[in-house]
């Protein structure tokens, strides 16, 4: 079987089954882990356990299989490729956190990525938890070129320097030491989040691929977007408010707020609880006009070209209302 590209810990995930006595697991793992699942079934079955691995979508730590588990009667969930959430999170079940660290160098992409970097001297620097190990060895790369290198310690997350896809407190505590941002890793998401979070530039220096490139055009073509879903949520008279019912993603207390505020501004509003918020789902209610997400943040930002009404952003929403400048929301940060 192919090596992977990741530390699977799959000595410890059969030690802790062992351990717990456990019958049956639930292994949840994002899509870059997927082609694993197999291999972990395995190594869960070889435990004396029997394994269910989970096929559904899985966004991050907030995202917890907890209905599914329970209706499977499944007495541990292994959840790969995050950290635990810091902030409080109901978790009726077991749940084993298994970070995934990568086991792909970096160094040829980082040196790419010094190039791409002259303009600026102060630089941040943050990842996902996939490669916090080897920010000490990046932040040396960068010295060795002449960068003053800093790193957000630990705000709302495990380890300093980690990101994750709706948190960027680590970014926001360095924004205003530093002219620009390298964030090492694969893909574009989190890159993406980042810039938007701190309106910083930010370059992505991808170890998989070897590469490194700026995001910059990627960013300003979603705030032209984003301004345009505000401009036409404005028009609109019927709301829905989106409650998230994943495990991280229940803001009720924000939704009631905003449902209200809409409501002072005369517009009619409902509120909508859902796991999954996507077009389909959205479009079996054709009476309202435009959404505020009060869920992952993200849904509107990376999928704004699919669905065919406006959803906007909690802080969106507060432009849109006038409780909040659009020039304000740039200084502070779209996430």
């Amino acid at each position: 079987m192919k090596k992977s590209l990741f530390e699977l810990e799959e000595k410890r995930l059969k030690e802790e089954i062992q351990k717990r006595g456990v019958k049956r697991v639930l292994v949840q793992l994002p899509e870059g882990l997927r082609p694993d699942g197999p291999r972990l079934a395995t190594v869960v079955e070889d435990a004396g356990a029997t394994a269910i691995v989970s096929g559904d979508p899985c966004y991050g730590a907030c995202d917890l299989p907890i209905y599914e588990a329970q209706a499977l009667a499944v007495d541990l969930i292994v959840h790969y490729g995050h950290t635990r959430m810091m902030r409080d999170m109901e978790t009726p079940l077991s749940v084993i956190y298994i970070e995934a660290r990568s086991k792909v160098d970096v160094k040829a992409a980082v040196e790419k990525a010094v190039d791409r970097l002259q303009l600026w001297n102060r630089i941040g620097l943050l990842s996902t938890v996939q490669h916090v190990h080897v920010l000490d060895k990046v932040k040396k790369i960068l010295e060795g070129a002449g960068k003053t290198v800093y790193i957000g310690d630990a705000g709302n997350t495990k380890y300093p320097g980690q990101v994750l896809g709706c948190d960027y407190s680590n970014a926001k505590l360095i924004t205003r030491r530093v002219e620009a941002f390298l964030f090492v890793g694969g893909g574009r998401f989190h890159a993406l989040g980042l810039s938007l979070a701190t309106m910083k530039p930010t370059i992505v220096a991808d170890p998989f691929e070897k590469t490194a490139y700026s995001i910059e055009m990627d960013v300003q073509k979603i705030l032209k977007r984003r301004w345009a879903e505000i401009s036409r949520a404005k028009e609109a008279g019927n709301f829905g408010v989106l409650i998230g019912l994943k495990p991280g993603q229940r803001n009720l207390e924000v939704a009631v707020r905003i449902k209200e505020d809409l409501e002072k501004n005369g517009k009619k509003a409902v509120l909508l609880a859902m796991r999954e918020i996507t077009p389909m789902t959205l479009s079996q209610f054709p009476t309202l006009e435009a959404y505020v997400n009060t869920a992952c943040p993200r849904v509107a930002l990376d999928e704004p070209l699919v669905f065919t009404k406006p959803v906007l952003t909690v802080k969106e929403a507060h432009v849109m209302l006038g409780k909040m400048r659009w020039e304000d929301l740039l200084r502070e940060g779209i996430i």
